[in-house]
Parts: C-alpha cells; sequence; structure tokens
C-alpha cells in the first residue's frame, strides 16, 4: 500500500503469522520494545485472534506489515487516534533481527508519518520508547521526533527499571523536512 525504496507497508495477512509469531516469541524483540515483561504466545491464540479480526470484516486499521524484498520484517502501526486533537501514537517493531541497524525502521517510520500527516490530517504524531532503547531513540531523532519528556524509572524491562522517553512531531515539522518544505 505505502511504498519506499526498500520497503512496502501492506496489511498483515495469514501467511505472516508464522513469522509474526515467531517475533512475538523473540526475548531480544521483546525486549527491544521494553515495557511489560515478555510473555509467551501460542500460535493457535495468535491464529485466533487474526481469525476473529478477520471475520469481523471491514479495514485492517493502521496496522501494517513491514516487507523488503518479498520478506516481513516487522510491523508498524499509528493507534490512540484522537479525532478533536488530530494526535496519533506510533509504534513499530522490526522483528527479524538480521534487519536491525540497517535503516527499515527509520524509512517505515517516515512512510508512517507520511500516512499520518498526509493522509489521516493528523497534527501530531507522539510515542514512547524505554530509555535504553537507543537504536530505537536514534531512529526516531533521525526521523523528526524531538524528545518530550521523561517518566523517571518508569518501565521494568530486563531486571531493571528505565525511563519512559516520549517524543513527539508537528506535522509543520516534519513538512519542513520535505524536500521543498
Amino acid at each position: 500500500m505505502l511504498h519506499g525504496p526498500r520497503i512496502t507497508l501492506r496489511a498483515i495477512g495469514r501467511d505472516d503469522l508464522p513469522r509474526l509469531w515467531r517475533f512475538n516469541n523473540d526475548l531480544a524483540v521483546e525486549l527491544a520494545g521494553g515495557g511489560d515483561p515478555p510473555m509467551p504466545q501460542a500460535f493457535e491464540r495468535l491464529a485466533a485472534d487474526f481469525e476473529r479480526d478477520w471475520a469481523a470484516g471491514g479495514r485492517d486499521g493502521s496496522v501494517f506489515a513491514i516487507e523488503t524484498d518479498g520478506e516481513f520484517i516487522g510491523m508498524c502501526q499509528i493507534s490512540h487516534f484522537d479525532r478533536t486533537a488530530h494526535t496519533a501514537e506510533l509504534g513499530i517493531a522490526i522483528g527479524d533481527k538480521d534487519y536491525w541497524s540497517q535503516g527499515y525502521g527509520r524509512e517505515a517510520i517516515g512512510l508512517l508519518l507520511e500516512y499520518a500527516f498526509r493522509y489521516r490530517n493528523l497534527r501530531r504524531v507522539w510515542l514512547w520508547c524505554h530509555a535504553a532503547n537507543a537504536r530505537g531513540i536514534a531512529a526516531y531523532h533521525a526521523c523528526g521526533f524531538i524528545e518530550e519528556g521523561r517518566l523517571r524509572q518508569h518501565v521494568w524491562s530486563n531486571g531493571r527499571y528505565d525511563d519512559a522517553v516520549y517524543m513527539g512531531v508537528l506535522r509543520a515539522e516534519w513538512e519542513a523536512r520535505q524536500p521543498g518544505g
């Protein structure tokens, strides 16, 4: 649906479930996301959730598979829409560790921001991550996000408390970074 130089953001399909299940049960991927303690997920539960959502019909919302060269490597989304303030939260996970630190996350974030501002008419996109996620914070900064605040020792992750880092980007800031902006 959304295409960049190396990736496509598209709907998540039934064929993606085995890889998504592996991503959801990979300790390193879970710890990179921070927050709640990692918990196992049975494939049958993932499939049942998918089938329930599928049976409901309609559109898939703003959840995208990240694909490169025909490989499903992760997912990203815009959620928690505030229709009055025109804001939403961005989330992303590159689940295939072979694709970490190669710019795929930054490219996906760039496409997702274009979707948010150009097609969803948002005014601000925000996110949070734990302070130990240096790779993620660097990617968010590279995409124009600014640290807006911290909740000190707010996240329990990998045996310690980390700060929750809140970041955001305004449409005007995003537009200024676009070619000709």
